[in-house]
């Protein structure tokens, strides 16, 4: 149990608005006389004959007329069939479901053109017919924008969304079909939170093509200087806290660890969440002594009365702070080692997994997924890219890609690559900790104006008011009636469930 000791010890994309929906493409319209007559006498015809002056047309001359105006009339009609039909494919708005050819537009969020642009050569070159036209998103309303696009029929056909979206666009997404993935496949190929995430019953709803969840960021050399080993347990953190904390007179100058805040521990509920369900609790009613013990755990870093006093919300940010050595530990995803680097790129440090507690081992996972969407008119060309994309192959050179402009690409989400990461001191702790990871909607970051930001305010409060003075019991029972209206109406919760 997480039971106190007895000792009381972004460079986010400007957004850019989805283009107008395009009306549906039609044959050019070909004005149709009614009757082609020709007039019994025109005056234009004889440069001011009058009517009775001039003799009728001759009927063969007539019967000739008509034809050329028949002939031009089918050859109008036949060409603009033609030009609808081309238009139609190459906008990629329909096609043969048997000939997989057409256009596909795949939304992405992280990915770079340069990341991204060979594989789609690659895909392009393998499959004549098929064009695909990667747009980088920004994340800011980037759920709402999406679901409205698939709602009007004019979104993407590839997309990217994040592991706990699945309630909040389970109308948008295509099923993968069985000939793509099939559950068993999925079972055998990824980690089981991905099938707890992505899998009911017989239904996939996505493929992943990352893994990334919470590490534990570790400074060398203040680590070095004290002669420090990196913890395993959270007994082994508590007992590096005084060895770790340089205070001057009653001000924290160094910090052990970030841990206790809301305001300024970046990642706090995924990682309250993590202490939780390490400690037993059931995060759809985080009630108990099991959640209060994990509630109370976290707020004794920050609690000025407790011996494992090392960090406060006058302190920076923690991502500012590991990066400036002011604080020797963090609990992070993977993605945050770009921002550290960025603010301090001569920062030593490397990435642990998480303490944990004896004999029961729990990670967490936050990570984003590519699916189709259930709107696509090209669908079968959608999901050979999407196998293409995911493939052991393409995941490969996708790292290499991103390899090449930063640290590291995106942790593999594919269990028999794990061993290619082996040894890596920034990202082989992240897939160590995949086979034990699980999810839940209070992960930061994902941006979705929905489930998971609705379920961290809750959350929220509820440290805030136990860090006010109130009860842990009080504060989750106000926050599990919180999670319990917000779950149900998502459908992830029955109403009867409700405390």
């Amino acid at each position: 149990m997480m039971q106190p000791p007895s000792q009381n010890p972004e460079t986010p994309q400007a957004d850019s608005q989805p283009a107008p929906a395009n009306p549906p493409i039609e044959a050019p319209s070909v004005p149709v006389p009614e009757t082609i007559v020709v007039p019994a006498g025109n005056d234009n015809q004889t440069g001011g004959v009058s009517e009775g002056n001039y003799p009728p047309p001759q009927r063969s001359g007539g019967w000739i007329v008509k034809i050329l105006f028949l002939l031009l009339f089918l050859g109008l009609i036949i060409g603009g069939g033609y030009w609808a039909v081309t238009n139609f494919l190459s906008n990629g708005s329909g096609g043969s479901a048997g000939s997989g050819g057409g256009s596909i537009t795949y939304w992405g969020l992280w990915e770079t053109d340069g990341i991204i642009t060979p594989l789609i050569a690659e895909f392009e070159a393998q499959n004549p017919g098929i064009t695909v036209t990667y747009v980088k998103q920004s994340h800011k309303q980037y759920r709402e924008r999406l679901s409205a696009s698939i709602e009007r029929g004019d979104g993407p056909d590839v997309f990217r969304f994040h592991n706990t979206w699945v309630a909040m666009l389970r109308s948008d997404l295509a099923l993968v079909p069985a000939d793509v993935m099939s559950p068993q496949t999925f079972a055998s190929a990824y980690y089981p939170v991905a099938q707890n995430d992505l899998v009911a019953g017989t239904n996939i709803f996505g493929i992943p093509l990352m893994v990334d969840g919470l590490g534990l960021y570790i400074n060398e050399d203040v680590f070095a200087a004290a002669g420090a080993s990196p913890p395993v347990t959270w007994e082994d953190v508590l007992s590096l806290v005084p060895r770790l904390t340089v205070k001057n007179d009653e001000m924290i100058t160094t910090s052990a660890i970030a841990l206790g805040t809301t305001s300024n521990v970046e990642h706090w509920s995924d990682i309250l969440a993590t202490m939780m369900m390490q400690n037993g609790a059931k995060l759809t009613n985080p009630t108990g002594k099991e959640s209060e013990e994990a509630l109370l755990f976290f707020r004794k870093f920050a609690d000025p009365g407790d011996p494992a006093y090392t960090w406060n919300s006058n302190l920076d940010n923690s991502i500012t702070a590991f990066a400036n050595g002011r604080v020797a530990m963090i609990l992070s995803p993977s993605w945050r080692v770009f921002d550290i680097k960025q603010i301090n790129p001569s920062v030593n440090f490397r990435i642990a997994p998480i303490p944990q507690l004896p004999g029961n081992t729990v990670n967490w996972a936050s990570y984003w997924v590519e699916g189709v969407s259930a709107k696509s008119r090209n669908k079968d060309a959608a999901w050979k890219f999407l196998s293409f994309l995911t493939s052991r192959e393409s995941m490969q050179k996708l790292y290499t890609n991103a390899s090449q402009t930063r640290l590291f690409g995106e942790p593999y989400s594919r269990l028999d690559m794990a061993s290619f990461l082996a040894g890596d001191r920034y990202v082989e702790a992240y897939v160590q900790s995949a086979p034990s990871a699980q999810s839940f909607p209070l992960a930061s970051y994902t941006h979705d104006n929905g489930l998971n930001d609705q379920m961290i305010k809750y959350l929220e409060d509820a440290v805030n008011s136990v860090n006010s003075g109130s009860s842990a019991t009080q504060a989750l029972s106000t926050a599990s009636k919180g999670f319990s209206q917000i779950l149900s109406r998502y459908g992830l919760v029955s109403a009867s469930a409700q405390p």
